[in-house]
C-alpha cells in the first residue's frame, strides 16, 4: 500500500474583508490574532504551515511573520491560494483553513486528519448552513489540485466548492458545527461572541 502524500497546512488570508470593513486576519480572539490562532491550530496537525495571501499583501507585517505563499494571479479568490500552494509543492496534500473561523479548534482538525482518505479527491465536512461541502476547512489531495490547475488553464470556473461538489469526497461528521462559523461582517462576530458561554454561567445549572 502506497503512503499518503505528506500533509501541509494553508491558512487562507487573501480576502479583502469588504463586508467586515477591517482585516479579519488581524482580529483578536483571546489575545491572539485570528491569523496566529489558525496558524497554530494547523501547525498542531500538519508538518508545515503556510499563509496564503494576495501579492499586494507580501509586505504586510502580520502575514510576513510566517512562511507565505502569494497568489500568482489576482482576483481568483480562495482558488488562487490553492493554485499557488500547489504550484510550490505539487506533491503534497493541503489542509486548508480560512482565517475567519473563530470557533475552529484543534479537536475538529484532528478529526479531519484522522479520517482523511487519501484515495479520494478530498476529505471535508458538510457545511452546517446548507449541508453542502465546506471547501474552506478541508484536505485537498494533490491530484485534485492538479485538476483545479487544469481548470484554470482552460479558463473554466475555479470555485473550490464546485470543484469538490464534482469530486469523490470523503465526508466527515463534525461534532461541533460552531467550529465552522465564519465571520463576514461585524454582526457575525457579535453573534458568535453572544453564543459563547458566559464566564458567570460556569459552574451553574
Amino acid at each position: 500500500m502506497s503512503l499518503a502524500p505528506t500533509l501541509y497546512g494553508l491558512v487562507l488570508t487573501g480576502g479583502r474583508s469588504r463586508r467586515f470593513g477591517a482585516d479579519k486576519a488581524a482580529l483578536r480572539i483571546g489575545g491572539d490574532s485570528l491569523l496566529q490562532r489558525t496558524v497554530e491550530l494547523l501547525a498542531a496537525v500538519t508538518g508545515r504551515v503556510y499563509v496564503s495571501a494576495r501579492s499586494d499583501q507580501a509586505g504586510d507585517a502580520l502575514r510576513a511573520a510566517y512562511p507565505m505563499i502569494s497568489d500568482a494571479e489576482p482576483g481568483q479568490g480562495p482558488a488562487g491560494g490553492l493554485l499557488a500552494a500547489h504550484g510550490q509543492h505539487a506533491e503534497v496534500a493541503w489542509l486548508v483553513a480560512a482565517c475567519d473561523m473563530p470557533g475552529l479548534d484543534e479537536a475538529t482538525l484532528r478529526i479531519l486528519v484522522k479520517l482523511r482518505n487519501a484515495r479520494k479527491a478530498a476529505t471535508a465536512f458538510r457545511s452546517p448552513v446548507d449541508g453542502k461541502v465546506e471547501p474552506l476547512c478541508a484536505i485537498y489531495e494533490p491530484a485534485t489540485l492538479a485538476r483545479l490547475s487544469q481548470r484554470a488553464t482552460a479558463g473554466m470556473g475555479l470555485s473550490p466548492r464546485d470543484l469538490l461538489g464534482d469530486s469523490d469526497v470523503e465526508y466527515v461528521e463534525i461534532s461541533d458545527p460552531a467550529a465552522l462559523t465564519n465571520v463576514n461582517a461585524p454582526t457575525d462576530l457579535e453573534t458568535w461572541h453572544a453564543s459563547l458561554p458566559r464566564m458567570s454561567d460556569k459552574g451553574t445549572e
